[in-house]
């Protein structure tokens, strides 16, 4: 079904919270335009959360941001809820994370607040339906790109949203998560680190405070970045020529706290770089809450690969347009 068929609406938004954000995989092939690739902060959820609905990879689903989302079915959905447990209820009845789960016409699905996680992704088989723009509808709000209205909004009061015909029909894939596949993102995460071109100029101090410290979660995080508290790293570059960004990219800027940057980065950047976060680390990251802890370990670049390229299979896909494995 084409976007300009326009679809019945399927969902009516009763109360938007913070911020609930329609991601695809993201738009890839742009950032020589100055445009950043947007997509799932939390890939690993984002993904689960596709494949318990039978859709397929970069189908498109909603990312809700510390919860205070209230929502209504106009029909009958299969939903899945992956990544935080933001204390999501159906008709004030808890919802079971990490499965299919039938969501039928007139009653109301609620999100509370962040219990162990920050984002939770709430995908509906058959996949919503917006229109692509630079060939993703990946919501970016800063550069008004993407999401319902094409021009990267949140979601609003009353706004209503239209599944793709299909979508209230049982689609291939898992109907349950199995337990092992379930995070837990009430403990300190460990973040695999790939060390980057300038490691060598940082002091031998800062490099091994920087392995073994347990960071803190600063309060100025988003979808831009995270910043971590702990130990001033010092790097002897006094000037750098700006260069490409890539997701996980950590940054150290003057006041020597790293800066860990996410899907919706800049696209270049000057500050000397200690390394860069495997995908699924980065991915971790994007579920921590302010305050909680995480702890940096150096891993190479084959063992992030393989890493990857096993969790891509699982979901039956190792390439597409935009990643090749």
């Amino acid at each position: 079904m084409s976007y300009r068929e326009k679809p019945q609406p399927s969902i009516r938004v009763l109360r938007a919270g913070p911020l609930a954000l329609l991601q695809d995989s993201g738009r890839f092939g742009v950032r020589h335009l100055g445009v950043t690739q947007g997509g799932p902060a939390d890939l690993y959820s984002w993904a689960w959360a596709n494949h318990l609905t039978g859709n397929s990879w970069g189908t498109a689903n909603l990312e809700i941001t510390f919860g205070g989302l209230l929502l209504v079915a106009e029909r009958d959905l299969n939903i899945a809820i992956a990544g935080a447990d933001l204390g999501a209820t159906l008709n004030n009845e808890p919802v079971p994370l990490w499965q299919r789960v039938r969501w039928k016409e007139g009653e109301v699905l609620a999100f509370a607040r962040p219990m162990s996680g920050l984002r939770a992704y709430l995908a509906v088989c058959g996949g919503f339906v917006a229109e692509p723009v630079l060939g993703s509808v990946a919501s970016v709000v800063r550069e008004e790109l993407g999401g319902f209205s094409g021009k990267g909004c949140k979601l609003e009061e009353g706004d209503l949203l239209s599944v793709h015909a299909g979508g209230k029909n049982s689609g291939p894939g898992s109907m349950q998560a199995p337990k092992e596949a379930h995070p837990d993102f009430s403990q300190p995460a460990v973040l695999d680190l790939l060390p980057g071109a300038q490691i060598a100029h940082f002091a031998g101090r800062s490099l091994f405070d920087a392995f073994n410290t347990w960071w803190q979660v600063d309060d100025r995080a988003d979808r831009m970045g995270v910043r971590l508290i702990g130990p001033k790293l010092y790097c002897n570059i006094r000037s750098l020529v700006s260069e490409g960004i890539n997701l996980g990219g950590v940054q150290v800027p003057p006041d020597g706290q790293p800066i860990v940057l996410l899907n919706d980065r800049q696209t270049i950047g000057g500050y000397p770089r200690l390394g860069s976060l495997s995908p699924l680390s980065a991915s971790r990251l994007a579920q921590c809450l302010p305050k909680q802890r995480v702890r940096l370990v150096a891993s190479g670049h084959e063992a992030a690969l393989r890493e990857l390229r096993l969790f891509r299979r699982q979901f039956e896909c190792v390439r597409d347009n935009n990643v090749m494995l």
